[in-house]
């Protein structure tokens, strides 16, 4: 049996060797190509990538086949035996924190024994500025630097609410209706650590106001899952059928309920 937990490690300490080696915007920054996700790759995003598909592809060599998912290359089969297991890779959530130095952006890695989100059985992330590595296991639970993540969750009524996937415009369009629903609101920068914030009781609720893709989500909604709280994608329901691939269907919410979910979708 694979140690999924020892591969993303080994995976996301090769990341941080490659961000050592481009220390500023001037390494980070240049464009060096388009993703099939439809962003930019800039230098930091195409590094951070191939070192962990050089991780992933010594997985393949030792006999694990797998279809792999990620933001800059797309979908690649890695043997005959691909459709049993998919890996879903943000090599760097949060790429314009990362190109700007902004200690907020994270690897992130679900391991998933089908083709849709409520395949994921293992999601991995490791937050790059701060250290902290978050990971859940389908039924057994959601865990914050190898413990169990407990203590309370997300506050009702909400006292911060998460925009994430955003832009100014969008911002300033959308925070007028959250007046009298939620006290403040944050702007992160990064979809996947927001989410893991909210399975720790950081933040209340999070909303992406852009359509979000599965590299961004899937293995942080297993640790929102695994506590207990809810997610959405209200222009594309339902979150448990979500296809494991990198169109952006829908905004997703998240929060302590349904309930919570919905107020927030509207």
């Amino acid at each position: 049996m694979t140690d999924w937990l020892a591969v993303c490690r080994e995976a996301a300490e090769a990341v941080r060797e490659e961000i050592r080696a481009l220390p500023t915007r001037l390494e980070r920054e240049p464009r060096v190509g388009a993703g099939v996700g439809g962003d930019e790759t800039t230098a930091i995003d195409y590094a951070a990538e191939r070192a962990i598909v050089r991780r992933l592809e010594a997985l393949h060599r030792n006999g694990v086949d797998f279809t792999l998912v990620s933001e800059e290359l797309g979908e690649r089969r890695y043997g005959d035996g691909a459709d049993a297991l998919r890996i879903v890779v943000d090599p760097i959530d949060g790429s314009v924190n990362a190109k700007r130095g902004i200690p907020f952006f994270a690897v992130s890695i679900a391991v998933a024994e089908g083709a849709a989100m409520r395949d994921v059985v293992f999601g991995f992330v490791l937050d790059l500025g701060t250290g902290e590595e978050w990971t859940a296991r389908r039924g057994e639970g959601a865990f914050l630097n190898g413990g169990p993540l407990a203590g309370p969750g997300p506050k009702d009524p909400i006292e911060i609410l998460d925009f994430e996937a955003t832009t100014t415009e969008l911002v300033a369009e959308q925070a007028p209706a959250m007046a009298g629903f939620a006290d403040r609101l944050r702007v992160m920068g990064s979809l996947a650590l927001s989410l893991c914030h909210l399975a720790a009781g950081r933040v209340d609720a999070v909303c992406s106001l852009k359509p979000c893709r599965s590299v961004d989500v899937a293995a942080a909604q297993l640790l929102v899952r695994e506590r207990g709280l809810a997610l959405e994608l209200p222009d594309a329901p339902p979150f448990d059928a979500a296809p494991l691939d990198l169109a952006g269907r829908s905004r997703i919410v998240a929060g302590a309920s349904p309930d919570v979910c919905a107020e927030v979708a509207t």
